[in-house]
C-alpha cells in the first residue's frame, strides 16, 4: 500500500488546491452551473471490473456488462473532491466500460462481456461511451484510460503464455507474425491512429473541456526474472526473456504513443507507471498492485473463464487476469486527482 506520508502530502496538495480554486470562483452563484462536470472513459482498467462493489449493485436492472465498481479509481477521486471541493462541487459521469477498445469510446458500439449474472441471451451492444455520457459544451473535465485491448495486450498475453508453455517465444511471433498477424511496430501505429482519431472526436464534442489521458501502471516487473514461472497468482508460463519483451517493446511503447498524441493535442498525460514500479504482478501478495493471472477478487469474480481450461480455484484464487488491485486503484486516483484539480485550476 502507499507510504501515510505519501498520503498525507496528496491530502495536503488536495487542501490547497480546493482553496486556491475557491478564491477563483465568484460569489452568487448557484444551481446546475454551480457544479463541475467530469466524464470517466476508458477500459477495464478505469472500470474497476473486481475491486469492490459492482456499480450499478447486482440485481440492478441498469446493469449493463461493463463492470465499473466503486473502488475504481473515478470512484475514489470522486470521495475525494467530494471531501475537498475544488471550489465547486464535482460531478462525475462514469461510462468506463470492461475490454472497451480505442474505437468504443467515440464511434462503435460494444458488447460487454461481464462474467457477472449476465442475462440469458448475452449482454445488449452499449453506444459509444462518449454518446453514453453526453458530451457537450458544459463538460469541464474528461480523463480516458484507453488503449490496451486495441492492442489488444490481453489477447498477447494469452499467446505468450500458449507460446511459453511449448517453449515457444511469443516475441518472435509478433516480431516475425504469421500472415494476417499484424507485426508490433503495424500494432502500435494502428493505436496511435486511433488514438489520434478519438481524441480529435472527444475535443469535438467537448470543446471547452480539459482532457486528461491515463496511462498504465507497470504490470510487468523490471526482470522477467523475479517473476516465479508457472505460477498462475504471476504470469504463468510466460517465459523471462517474453516479459521483458512484454515490458520494454509492448507495455511502455504503448504508454509513450499514449503520451505522443496527448501532447500533441495539448492535453495532460497521467503517468502512473512510474510510481507503480516495484508493484507489479510478480510481487509478493501484500506488495503487488497487479493481481496475477489468478489472484485476490471479490467474491462475485469468477474463478473460470469461459471458453478456456484456467480455473483459479485450484490455487483458491479468482480469475484477475493481470488488473490493478484496490491498493492499484488508490495509487493512480492520487495521480488522476491531482491531474484534475490542477486543470480545473486553468480554467
Amino acid at each position: 500500500m502507499r507510504h501515510p506520508v505519501s498520503r498525507l502530502r496528496t491530502r495536503a496538495l488536495a487542501v490547497g488546491l480546493a482553496l486556491a480554486a475557491s478564491a477563483l470562483v465568484p460569489a452568487g452563484s448557484a444551481g446546475a452551473a454551480d457544479q463541475y462536470e467530469w466524464v470517466a472513459l476508458g477500459d477495464s482498467y478505469t472500470a474497476g471490473v473486481f475491486v469492490g462493489d459492482p456499480q450499478p449493485a447486482l440485481g440492478d436492472v441498469s446493469r449493463d456488462g461493463c463492470d465499473r465498481t466503486t473502488d475504481a479509481y473515478p470512484g475514489v477521486v470522486e470521495r475525494e473532491l467530494a471531501e475537498f471541493p475544488p471550489g465547486k462541487t464535482v460531478h462525475l459521469t462514469n461510462v468506463s466500460c470492461g475490454n472497451a477498445t480505442i474505437a468504443d469510446i467515440a464511434t462503435a458500439r460494444q458488447t460487454p462481456i461481464s462474467p457477472v449474472q449476465p442475462p440469458e441471451g448475452g449482454w445488449p451492444a452499449v453506444d459509444p461511451q462518449t454518446q453514453r455520457a453526453g458530451l457537450n459544451d458544459q463538460t469541464d473535465i474528461v480523463t480516458i484510460g484507453v488503449g490496451g485491448n486495441s492492442l489488444p495486450f490481453g489477447g498477447m498475453l494469452l499467446k505468450c503464455l500458449e507460446q511459453g508453455a511449448t517453449g515457444k517465444s511469443c516475441r518472435d511471433h509478433y516480431t516475425n507474425p504469421p500472415e494476417g498477424e499484424e507485426s508490433i511496430e503495424d500494432k502500435l501505429a494502428r493505436v496511435q491512429d486511433e488514438y489520434i482519431e478519438v481524441l480529435a472526436k472527444v475535443h469535438d464534442a467537448a470543446p471547452d473541456a480539459k482532457v486528461i489521458t491515463v496511462g498504465y501502471p507497470a504490470i510487468l516487473p523490471a526482470e522477467g526474472s523475479d517473476c516465479n514461472r508457472l505460477s498462475f497468482t504471476e504470469l504463468g508460463s510466460i517465459t523471462h526473456a517474453d516479459i521483458d519483451w512484454l515490458r520494454d517493446d509492448v507495455l511502455k511503447k504503448l504508454n509513450s504513443t499514449i503520451q505522443r498524441v496527448t501532447g500533441f493535442f495539448g492535453d495532460r498525460y497521467v503517468d502512473v507507471y512510474s510510481s507503480s514500479e516495484g508493484h507489479d504482478a510478480c510481487q509478493p501478495a501484500d506488495t503487488k498492485w497487479v493481481e496475477g493471472i489468478c489472484g485476490n477478487a471479490a467474491d462475485y469474480w469468477p474463478t473460470k473463464v469461459a471458453g478456456t481450461l484456467l480455473n483459479c480455484a485450484l490455487v483458491n484464487k479468482r480469475a484477475t487476469l493481470v488488473h490493478p488491485n484496490a491498493e492499484g486503484h488508490a495509487n493512480t486516483a492520487a495521480h488522476v486527482e491531482r491531474a484534475i484539480r490542477i486543470a480545473l485550476l486553468e480554467r
